[in-house]
């Protein structure tokens, strides 16, 4: 009972709660932010790299091995703390939201590219032959057959993104963690922490969900 009372206080957690709420608030801002932005960047630098010139070929696929080699955190760090000295300074969560759009977006590009490959030659063969311009061909006939094929992971990269989220917290971002943190300072116990993994886990469950049926879906239709 003890042990209970002391990770999970249901008084205390009932007195930080509208603090986490407002931490979830931020969090999901940023996520929603960073999402929508990384799937615009990812989509543009997947047909960049497929299907532009050489010399935008070329420095796309450069940024898409960097930015998936480099750490999130290093990345925010460097986005907040370094780019200062400099001349630019961003607020935390312009800061937070760049750094997670810059990296999602090297994995939302790799994501299309295989989707966008995944399509039968024969489409492409198909469109032409009916005189279809480049355009027409990707957004009437290649795009809607790749969405369908990259939804799962594109879920699971949306998932990770908002979980990256909590990193944050570093720039002095009242995000969720940031929250938390501060609430289990104030209180002495680390309820707020444990109701913070209790909040991510209730809006980050259903999406994993999500994704196990749209996979075992295709894997049906694909059987």
């Amino acid at each position: 009972m003890d042990l209970f009372e002391t990770f999970f206080n249901v008084p205390v957690f009932i007195r930080t709660f509208p603090l986490l709420m407002s931490g979830l608030v931020v969090t999901l801002q940023i996520g929603a932010t960073s999402i929508v932005a990384g799937l615009v960047l990812g989509l543009c630098l997947s047909l960049v790299r497929m299907y532009g010139s050489p010399w935008i070929r070329v420095p796309a696929a450069i940024y898409i091995d960097i930015f998936r080699s480099i750490p999130l955190l290093v990345l925010l760090i460097v986005v907040y703390y370094a780019l200062p000295f400099v001349g630019i300074r961003l607020s935390p969560f312009l800061s937070a939201t760049l750094a997670l759009t810059l990296v999602s977006g090297a994995y939302t590009a790799e994501i299309f590219r295989a989707g966008i490959q995944a399509i039968p030659v024969g489409q492409f063969e198909a469109s032409r032959a009916l005189g279809l311009s480049y355009k027409d061909m990707m957004v009437d006939v290649v795009l809607p057959q790749a969405i369908k094929i990259v939804i799962p992971p594109l879920t699971n990269n949306c998932i990770n993104v908002m979980k990256d989220t909590a990193l944050a917290s570093v720039v002095a971002m009242p995000d969720l963690l940031k929250q938390a943190t501060q609430a289990q300072a104030l209180a002495a116990n680390p309820t707020p922490l444990i109701g913070a993994a209790i909040i991510y886990l209730a809006f980050l469950w259903p999406l994993v969900a999500l994704v196990s049926r749209f996979e075992n879906r295709l894997g049906r239709r694909n059987a």
